[in-house]
């Protein structure tokens, strides 16, 4: 028997692109049903953000203890009780929860039920076998962390970002296969926990998107955390034996593993729920094709988060999943916000925003060797990079600092806002922070475009005296 009401917005998915668009759209007063198929909160509440920050924020409790002696402070060695931090990890996760509960948002005006969606049709969809009647659809599946083609891996008891969380017992050797951002989090995170940790990467460097400097200083920093990193061999066959095993790279070169983590990338979870039938087009990847306003290929259907095209972050997909609701549920044809900071949450963490230095105009490096605050903690290792255009608008950053996500923030309000160094350079900030590396790059552009202008201010004037005394000696 069918369900006879009507919704206004049905909501596919849990997680945070679909709680966010689900609460915007009953706050708009929409009739608003959300479908999850197993668990509230997604990937970023269970196995994504909150778990992985909360066991780096327990590596770094050890990497502080450990290099103490710097500043003449000295602990006993750190003795690691995994167990109690995986505790940790699952109370922390435990205490988040009923924010992205069905509780909180039914009394948000939002109704939520569990089941599996199905597309029948371009205009018929099923929750467990059953119609569903709505206006306007938000897909918000998520995503699920990609398997490469490897000989052996299949048969390999392999942990994921998703089920490394089960782990109790330390890995002793952990290889680490992907350089990108979680490969590095967690390698370091593994890594001053106390394992032996090897980061394979089959392109030249870690962090291949990221500005090369910066990268390096990434790199450096795990090295010095005790992580072996193999970039430019791609593995060519796991050998497996339960959870251990080696890996085969392709100079035949063989790494032992007693944990074996692929961190790769993440695939959409589109598959399985009759997209075709609905007339929603998906490219090669998996990813739901949609407009700049997020809309489908069906014009009832939008979709929003790691589904799409769009950047894979969980701040992307709250904002987006807002964007499309409210473009759903009122018409709208807003725009996806193409300003988009991403953070690299290892120590010292890699912040970016907006263009890249390479083809910039003009770009400023402030190092902060000469950042007060760098230099009091003793961590001078980092710089702010600022690109700019000709006329000195902000039209990128990087930040290489212990709290480089903290210090993007007004970053990307300079880039989304088009503000100059000099706007940047004339706001007053508070002494001593690391927030001193973007405001003395801000204040050197500033200097030095001043100095150019009078420079040429200077040159336009004698030339104008030189031109005057000319005259008046011509006959």
């Amino acid at each position: 028997m069918g369900d006879d009401s009507i919704w206004d917005l049905l909501v596919v998915g849990g997680g945070t692109a679909g709680i966010v668009g689900a609460r915007t759209a009953a706050m708009l007063g929409a009739r608003t049903l959300l479908v999850e198929r197993a668990r509230m909160g997604g990937d970023c509440l269970w196995t994504g953000c909150v778990p992985s920050k909360t066991l780096l924020a327990a590596a770094h409790h050890v990497a502080d203890a450990r290099r103490s002696e710097r500043v003449g402070i000295h602990f006993e060695v750190p003795r690691v009780d995994f167990a109690a931090v995986m505790t940790h990890v699952r109370e922390v996760i435990s205490r988040i929860e009923p924010d992205d509960s069905a509780e909180t948002l039914m009394t948000q005006g939002v109704t939520v039920r569990t089941g599996e969606i199905r597309f029948e049709s371009i205009d018929r969809v099923l929750l467990d076998g059953m119609d569903i009647n709505a206006r306007a659809i938000l897909l918000a599946t998520g995503a699920s962390p990609a398997i490469p083609p490897i000989p052996g891996l299949a048969e390999a008891q392999f942990l994921t970002s998703d089920t490394v969380w089960d782990l109790t017992e330390l890995p002793q050797n952990l290889v680490v296969l992907g350089g990108g951002s979680i490969g590095c989090e967690l390698g370091q995170a593994f890594a001053r926990l106390g394992s032996q940790v090897t980061i394979i990467e089959g392109l030249p460097r870690l962090l291949s998107r990221e500005d090369e400097e910066a990268a390096a200083l990434v790199t450096a920093a795990l090295v010095e955390d005790g992580v072996t990193i193999v970039c430019g061999l791609k593995m060519t066959k796991v050998e497996a034996q339960g959870a251990a095993g080696v890996v085969v790279l392709e100079d035949n070169s063989r790494i032992d593993y007693d944990q074996l983590l692929v961190a790769v990338g993440r695939t959409p979870r589109t598959k399985g729920i009759g997209l075709d039938n609905a007339g929603v087009a998906v490219d090669k990847r998996g990813m739901v094709q949609v407009d700049g306003g997020l809309r489908t290929t069906n014009r009832r259907i939008w979709a929003a988060g790691d589904i799409t095209g769009h950047p894979q972050f969980t701040h992307v997909a709250g904002v987006n999943g807002a964007l499309a609701a409210s473009n759903a549920v009122l018409g709208l044809r807003r725009g996806v916000e193409a300003t988009v900071p991403r953070v690299t949450f290892t120590d010292p963490e890699l912040a970016a925003v907006g263009e890249a230095a390479e083809g910039a105009a003009k770009v400023v490096t402030m190092s902060h060797e000469h950042v007060d605050r760098a230099i009091a903690e003793g961590r001078t290792d980092g710089f702010t990079r600022l690109v700019l255009d000709s006329k000195g608008v902000i039209v990128g950053a990087t930040v290489v600092a212990p709290r480089a996500g903290e210090m993007l923030a007004e970053l990307t309000l300079a880039v989304r806002k088009g503000l100059t160094t000099r706007d940047l350079a004339s706001s007053t900030h508070a002494y001593p922070t690391f927030g001193d590396g973007p405001w003395k790059a801000a204040i050197d552009d500033t200097q030095t475009r001043l100095a150019q202008g009078l420079t040429a201010h200077a040159t336009r004037f004698l030339g104008a005296i030189q031109r005057r005394r000319a005259e008046r000696r011509r006959p």
